[in-house]
């Protein structure tokens, strides 16, 4: 496999950096984690190996690639000259508007003419950063979805500069390193998936602030119901194969009666200010949870990927 780019940098060593970098790595670039100490930027490389490591136990890649991906991954706390060598950075710094202008404009100034900066902001407007950028042709958000090594979307977001050859080329290297990227045509608020899933979580706290059913028959529902089935069944899919009559007949009588609420719902700014949360965690954990959603996605990936 020839990678589309030769060296990268990953910048933050948070939630995303790491796992970020794994999967730049997967592509087949040198791929350096930098942070701002030496000693955060080689955990951040114990992490991103960890998830090789993982990936390669569940059979998603195979040993060979993961250990190679894993040799191709350094750490660093000297951002000035990983930036200066590397041909595309992604950072996932903190989601502050003025702190990515000021990282972005330092990028721009020392990266090659040619290197590509890629933000992983979910929310923040690529244009607003990119316009701090002598070359903001070549600034563009990749949002990776957590835990970044496993999930398969990379939103793809272009600002109002950024050049469409950058976006096909970084489309084209994503799903070289196994990612299943979309482009975003425009820099609006939640780009693609964010925006979905906001439509449904406002409709299921509605559906609770309204008394029509509980929280936890709200989560069941999803569970096992609709959302069970959309790894594998698309929204467009659903409405050709259930036909333009019924999906018409649904949303004539349906969407009179879901939620138009702009901002955050009553019931949300309610529970935030009592600081009570939606579900019992004294019946379960977060962390369960979570290691519950990571088993379920690495089975799924392996057995359909």
């Amino acid at each position: 496999m020839t990678a589309t780019f030769r060296t990268a940098a990953s910048i933050g060593t948070g939630q995303m950096g790491p796992g970020t970098a794994s999967v730049l790595a997967l592509g087949g670039a040198a791929t350096t984690i930098v942070s701002r100490s030496l000693d955060s930027a080689r955990k951040g490389l114990e992490t991103a190996r960890a998830g090789l490591a993982e990936l390669a136990a569940h059979g998603i890649v195979d040993s060979e690639r993961a250990a190679a991906a894993g040799e191709r991954l350094s750490a660093s706390d000297d951002f000035d000259t990983v930036v200066a060598a590397a041909d595309l950075v992604v950072e996932s710094a903190p989601e502050n508007m003025a702190f990515k202008q000021a990282l972005f404009a330092r990028m721009d100034q020392v990266a090659k003419p040619d290197c590509i900066l890629a933000s992983n902001t979910s929310g923040l407007s690529i244009t607003g950063i990119q316009s701090h950028c002598g070359r903001p042709e070549r600034v563009i958000t990749t949002h990776f979805w957590n835990p970044p090594h496993i999930m398969p979307l990379v939103e793809i977001v272009k600002g109002e500069r950024t050049s469409g050859e950058v976006a096909l080329q970084l489309r084209d290297f994503l799903r070289a390193c196994g990612k299943a990227p979309v482009i975003v045509k425009q820099d609006r608020p939640g780009q693609l998936g964010n925006r979905l899933q906001s439509a449904l979580i406002r409709e299921a706290m509605y559906i609770v602030q309204e008394g029509i059913a509980d929280v936890e028959d709200v989560d069941l529902a999803v569970k096992n119901g609709f959302g069970l089935r959309l790894p594998v069944y698309g929204v467009f899919e659903h409405a050709d194969i259930v036909g333009f009559d019924t999906v018409t007949a649904v949303a004539d009588y349906v969407s009179r009666d879901l939620c138009n609420h702009v901002g955050a719902l009553p019931i949300l700014l309610d529970r935030k200010e009592r600081k009570q949360p939606f579900c019992d965690w004294t019946v379960k954990t977060m962390d369960q949870v979570k290691a519950r959603r990571n088993a379920f996605l690495l089975d799924f990936l392996a057995r359909y990927r």
